[in-house]
């Protein structure tokens, strides 16, 4: 599946298990590995709190009248997750 993925350009990135072959990452991918947690607790707002459902809009209009309420709502929230960014995370974002 992931070399199916490849070929279409989307690369794969999970974490590996102790029994499978240690696979060269790159260091932006580790640290949103590691961020993961955060960044799935945004969408879950996202989608729950913000109601930005997935579901099909009849037009485009409609699609993105919902995203950019959704968005506001969200921005409006007193208490929002964030990621923390140690100075090592920062250089090497800026290496990227």
């Amino acid at each position: 599946m992931e070399r199916k993925l490849a070929n279409k350009g989307v690369i794969l990135i999970t974490g590996m298990k102790k029994n499978i072959k240690p696979n060269v990452m790159k260091s932006w991918d580790r640290l949103m590995l590691r961020k993961r947690f955060i960044i799935e607790t945004v969408f879950d707002q996202l989608k729950n709190i913000s109601q930005i459902k997935h579901f099909r809009h009849r037009r485009c209009i409609s699609f993105m009248g919902n995203l950019l309420v959704g968005l506001i709502a969200y921005s409006f929230q007193s208490k929002k997750p964030s990621i923390k960014m140690t100075r090592f995370d920062k250089q090497v974002l800026m290496q990227i």
